[in-house]
């Protein structure tokens, strides 16, 4: 294990740690009951409950932490170094490869040059990281829009990041967004095509010119709609910067709280667009993740006190 650096710069000794391999599937609590066996059990749940134990370098504190065959239990026998906590970041997964994280609006992904001082993900992943090992990096995958929120994944080596941008397509199974747009979507589903481009104010727009700029596809389905807004689902069938933004002001319905797009609404207080589904093989294991953080519930208030819109077809009630 790598040495830490204290505040006055010099080598501080690491924290010894016993470390084990699970061999089948157990709780945590019951797993280092048996290989703590020679202190009492309320001593081990201390050891627990004060950080001192980590499953494949994440620090845990459930008893019933769920432990598969082949992760690696460290016990620290000084107290762990905590981690800094996150601002706006919940790691939803992390291993030797990758972290799975969800966003929230109004964090960056990443600082661009005109905004280097400011909090991000990768900033902050970096430091938590870096907590295990002075070493350790992160390495960007993709990115969301700051007022975009959702489930964004980072990788922990270059190899892995490279392995999984050169066959983006073929490992995410699923990648799909909730969108609060303007308007009543008429069509239960549909598809977007067009070539998007960017203008010289940085503003991406659908080329009318085929075969001008990058391919975009984009499919949605209706989930919810009264008069005055609609909840889809969208599913990217590309990943172009700013797709669905520009596909929704394509077709009328922009999202709301999108200005920099067409919206002239803002009903939730921020940009109407949310990552919810992220699924695809593991870079090393091959294995299937998939990762749901829902429809956030602020985006079903603006239809609270809508009555609904009357399907294709279907006259609409009358008032009393």
């Amino acid at each position: 294990m790598s040495r830490k650096q204290n505040e006055g710069g010099k080598p501080r000794k690491a924290a010894q740690a016993k470390q084990f391999t699970v061999n089948e599937p157990s709780e945590l609590l019951a797993f280092l009951l048996i290989h703590l066996a020679s202190m009492g059990r309320n001593s081990v749940k201390s050891v627990l409950a004060r950080g001192q134990v980590s499953v494949d370098r994440r620090v845990q504190t459930k008893y019933n932490f769920p432990l598969e065959v082949g992760q690696t239990v460290s016990i620290n026998t000084e107290k762990a170094v905590e981690a800094p906590p996150l601002m706006g970041l919940t790691i939803l997964h992390e291993d030797d490869a990758i972290i799975v994280v969800q966003k929230d609006a109004g964090l960056l992904s990443i600082a661009s040059s005109k905004d280097e001082q400011e909090v991000t993900a990768y900033r902050q992943l970096t430091a938590h990281v870096r907590t295990f090992d002075p070493k350790n990096r992160i390495f960007v995958v993709h990115r969301l829009d700051r007022d975009t929120s959702g489930v964004m994944m980072f990788a922990k080596t270059e190899k892995v990041q490279q392995a999984l941008q050169n066959n983006w397509q073929e490992a995410v199974k699923e990648r799909s967004y909730v969108a609060l747009v303007e308007g009543k979507v008429r069509k239960p589903e549909g598809t977007i095509q067009s070539w998007l481009k960017e203008s010289s104010t940085l503003k991406m727009y659908s080329s009318s010119h085929p075969n001008d700029g990058q391919h975009a596809v984009t499919h949605y389905k209706l989930i919810q709609a009264s008069d005055s807004f609609s909840l889809l689902e969208v599913h990217l069938e590309t990943g172009r910067k700013n797709q669905i933004r520009v596909h929704m002001e394509d077709i009328g319905h922009p999202i709301t709280g999108d200005k920099k797009y067409g919206a002239r609404l803002k009903p939730i207080g921020r940009l109407g667009l949310h990552a919810r589904v992220l699924s695809f093989e593991h870079p090393l294991t091959g294995k299937l993740l998939r990762f749901d953080t829902g429809i956030p519930k602020l985006f079903l208030n603006p239809f609270k006190n809508a009555a609904p819109a009357p399907q294709a077809g279907q006259a609409p009630r009358k008032q009393r």
